[in-house]
């Protein structure tokens, strides 16, 4: 690393009035450009005490080796001199917008003799019109579709539209009126250009003058009863209205603006630009970034307004630009996106009313892309040894915990008492190796017992199998396990074949003690153990009385998070299936073997439970599906379910009749009982 001293420029040496400045390493890479009213003021704050300067801004200053700078007249000329540098040298410390995919646009391409409308990825050509972005490529051939009808515009490739004028005849759009033909003369290059230049200005909003037209044309064939010509007009007419309808209004009075919204945490930020033309949303795209100098969020929209605007001229650059923060030097940016335009541009903060509604939508928009973006990112090998290695480091174990095990206690009032433990190995979830435990020993709620219990399961089911294979022999003897031999509550046996290096408990200290102390009666000692709290996030190890503080922005304590979410997440899915599955349980549910289809046509046979129970045993055996044994083993259980009395309706003293209907299933039958 590189002193900051040891290439500072000397006292007076730096002008003190606008320019552009670059950072340059050892090998003359241009790492860092950027632009300041006074560079005097602005390079001198690089030169500081490295400690007292952000941590992105340190590394920067320290990986550089040189720097020099370009004096300019004006702000505006650094701005656009600054674009121009980050775009000729892709500087590796400036924040620079990536799309998060590649957005399909509308394309007209004018600088044909014959004009053809297309769907273009990409970047922009000179001489085609664009329209968009838009979200996916079928939405643009459906609007297309609908359009032709009214616009028979070129739509064909080169080679198609060669062909069928060497042939003398057009393809099948130009037979069903979805093409003019102009390969075969049936408009001349000028109708043609004429047809593909409305389109473009329905595209861009100007729909109300055309609408009218055709509907006066309209109303002039019906008048001269050209009923045919009318009728075909007035079909042209709905066919753009379905067009318009899939865009809809969003903005009064035809508004024209670009409305940009950003989400962002410590590390990483995304963008979403909602282009509005004629008050409806015409196109919409994203783009995340790392932020890997220290900006806020006005730098980030000054950022976003360079990489979007700098190639733009003219109504591609709207006549208002609607921003979360203004940048820094806003009237330098006004100024510089009026010269792209040609025209006055507004930037400003939308305070109130539909502009501020729609900057909402464009924000949460922002806030679904950086999620979905981390979403992906955890997918990443590399982030995921970085998390691995930073989880090892911060809880001192000798080796990144490649198996994780996360356990999680939930209930409802201290009823339906579950857990769950979920397994992520790599970094990854292994969801074939879930478990779920019902809590067995005791009645009601008790979180550290819980703990207790199941952390004491699960490492008897591994000690069991390690002596199954000879590789442990317990001091106690079988017996200790036996003891512990659970099954999971479907009564299958589970294989606990693999001992993870991490067991993470979601809680505190009392949770994290009693995971411990499971662990220490079972005499396993190499499996690390830490609890992760929900309320600041810290990390707490046994006999510790100050808990692990993971930096916010750390790649290990994102892991840890997501592997506490997905046991939480788990263990409240199973709480719920088996609170539903009691309020519906009534006397048949207990019968062993009984299953659901045999349970339906015993009710449907009978008409219900209570007259079930009063069937003897060979008419039972008359429901088919049900043998002997089974009808015994009904009669029997039915047997001991006595009623122990009428159920009564409290509000008007009506006994009421124990009679479960056909159609109630298995629910759960009033006045039953042990």
């Amino acid at each position: 690393m590189a002193d900051p001293s040891s290439y500072r420029p000397k006292p007076g040496q730096i002008p003190d009035s606008p320019g552009v400045y670059r950072f340059r390493d050892e090998h003359r890479r241009v790492i860092y450009v950027g632009k300041a009213k006074s560079l005097r003021q602005r390079l001198a704050n690089y030169f500081q005490d490295v400690a007292s300067l952000h941590p992105r801004t340190a590394t920067m200053v320290t990986t550089a080796a040189s720097v020099e700078w370009t004096v300019v007249s004006t702000e505006v000329e650094a701005l656009q001199l600054e674009y121009s540098w980050i775009k000729e040298y892709d500087p590796r410390f400036n924040v620079k917008y990536r799309d998060d995919k590649s957005y399909p646009s509308l394309a007209v391409t004018m600088n044909e003799e014959y004009p053809r409308v297309q769907v273009m990825r990409g970047p922009k050509k000179k001489g085609v019109r664009y329209f968009g972005p838009y979200g996916h490529a079928w939405a643009i051939r459906e609007t297309v579709d609908l359009m032709l009808r009214v616009f028979p515009v070129r739509t064909c490739s080169a080679g198609v539209f060669k062909r069928s004028a060497q042939i003398g005849r057009p393809c099948l759009l130009g037979y069903i009126g979805k093409c003019s033909a102009p390969c075969v003369g049936r408009v001349t290059p000028e109708e043609h250009r004429e047809l593909a230049e409305d389109f473009c200005d329905f595209m861009a909003g100007r729909t109300g003058t055309y609408l009218s037209r055709l509907e006066q044309r309209m109303h002039e064939a019906a008048e001269e009863m050209e009923y045919e010509k009318a009728a075909r007009l007035r079909d042209d007419i709905g066919a753009l209205r379905r067009a318009m309808e899939k865009n809809a209004v969003v903005l009064a009075d035809a508004t024209d603006a670009d409305l940009i919204a950003v989400a962002e945490d410590e590390l990483e930020a995304a963008v979403q630009i909602f282009h509005v033309r004629g008050g409806r949303v015409r196109g919409q795209r994203g783009w995340v970034t790392d932020k890997v100098e220290a900006v806020d969020t006005a730098g980030l929209v000054e950022h976003a307004l360079q990489q979007l605007y700098g190639e733009e001229k003219g109504e591609a650059v709207p006549k208002e630009v609607l921003v979360p923060a203004l940048p820094e030097d806003t009237p330098a940016l006004s100024q510089w996106l009026a010269e792209r335009r040609g025209a006055q541009v507004s930037l400003r903060i939308p305070q109130r009313g539909d502009k501020k509604s729609l900057m909402e939508t464009v924000h949460r928009n922002a806030q679904q892309s950086l999620a979905l973006h981390k979403t992906k990112r955890a997918s990443d090998l590399t982030t995921r040894s970085r998390a691995l290695e930073e989880i090892a480091e911060a809880l001192e174990l000798d080796s990144a915990p490649l198996r994780i095990e996360c356990f999680d206690i939930s209930h409802l009032q201290g009823d339906d008492v579950v857990a769950s433990m979920v397994v992520f190995e790599d970094g990854l979830a292994r969801k074939s190796e879930y478990r779920r435990f019902q809590i067995k020993s005791f009645e009601g709620q008790d979180d550290v017992r819980s703990m207790h219990e199941v952390v004491s399961r699960r490492f008897r089911r591994y000690l069991q199998e390690k002596l199954k294979t000879g590789e442990w022999s317990p001091e106690e003897g079988e017996d200790a396990l036996a003891e512990g031999a659970l099954t999971e509550d479907d009564g299958r046996p589970k294989r606990f074949a693999y001992p993870p290096q991490l067991v993470v408990v979601d809680g505190g200290q009392p949770q994290v003690a009693a995971a411990k102390r499971a662990l220490e009666e079972l005499g396993v000692d190499d499996v690390a153990v830490c609890g992760l709290a929900k309320r600041l996030e810290e990390v707490w190890l046994p006999g510790e009385d100050d808990p692990v503080v993971l930096p916010r922005t750390s790649e290990g304590l994102y892991l840890l998070q997501r592997v506490r979410d997905e046991a939480h997440r788990f263990a409240i899915q199973y709480q719920r299936s088996k609170r539903g599955k009691r309020l519906k349980s009534g006397p048949l549910d207990e019968v062993p073997g009984l299953g659901e289809s045999r349970k339906q046509a015993l009710l449907k046979h009978f008409g219900s439970v209570k007259k079930l129970r009063q069937a003897t045993i060979d008419q039972i055996c008359e429901v088919p599906g049900i043998g002997r044994k089974t009808a015994e083993t009904l009669a029997a259980a039915l047997a001991g379910a006595v009623p122990a009395g009428p159920a009564v309706n409290t509000a008007t003293g009506e006994i009421i009749e124990d009679e479960t209907p056909a159609h109630a299933g298995t629910s759960f039958e009033r006045g039953t009982g042990p």
